[in-house]
């Protein structure tokens, strides 16, 4: 647990003017136990976070990503996964990033990137994704290969060699191990299979169309099936 995460708990708790001890009582633990939280030394389970959204009166999207989104930090996973890679498909690649974002929650209850992923038809993927990608494109970071079978585009992106020396600086080496592994799981599968895969994973399944997939409950799923 991050120190953003547990500083996001104490404030919240002192703007509600509740004590340590009141959402120990709430949540059915020790004082110790709660503490022990607000230090991030102690993680929650999946009932208390619930019970702690309410207590503290915030989304539950607020509580579990407990971070601001880092734009340009999405972009730089979207950078590293084309550069572990030759080419991917546009849809693929979407999803390699919510698995590393997912992925990475499972261990540390925070993303990467603190973005936020919305359940669409092609989804789960941030808004500002193809945003992203027109930026990146537009920057000469990446180009984009848009070929027609009939009436069916198929959108391949790559990285530009001019680019392949720019220092991915936000990516911590933890991280780019973990992106390393989830990208060498999925290279050689084709992208209805990571579809199918992210699709019937609980954030996804149990989310609402067009609502955000909530981040805590990929913690109910088996991480080495993702990496």
């Amino acid at each position: 647990m991050t120190t953003k995460y547990s500083n996001l708990i104490k404030v919240s708790r002192l703007k509600k003017g509740l004590s340590q001890s009141d959402i120990a009582i709430k949540l059915g633990i020790s004082r110790p136990s709660y503490i022990a939280i607000e230090q991030g030394k102690r993680e929650l389970t999946i009932g208390e976070f619930e019970k702690l959204s309410s207590i503290l009166g915030v989304s539950f999207e607020e509580v579990e990503s407990g971070e601001s989104p880092n734009y340009e930090k999405y972009k730089q996973m979207i950078l590293l996964l084309l550069r572990m890679g030759k080419s991917v498909k546009k849809t693929k690649l979407a999803k390699l990033v919510y698995l590393s974002d997912f992925a990475w929650f499972y261990s540390h209850l925070q993303s990467m990137s603190g973005m936020q992923y919305r359940k669409l038809a092609y989804g789960p993927v941030p808004d500002s994704y193809f945003r992203a990608l027109d930026e990146l494109e537009n920057e000469g970071k990446i180009t984009i290969d848009r070929q027609y079978d009939g009436e069916k585009e198929m959108i391949v992106i790559s990285e530009s060699e001019s680019n392949r020396n720019q220092h991915l600086g936000s990516i911590s080496d933890d991280e780019k191990e973990l992106m390393s592994k989830i990208h060498d799981k999925w290279k050689d599968k084709k992208t209805v299979e990571i579809v199918n895969f992210t699709h019937n994973q609980l954030p996804f399944l149990l989310a609402n169309e067009e609502e955000i997939v909530s981040y805590a409950l990929i913690t109910q799923e088996d991480p080495h099936e993702v990496y």
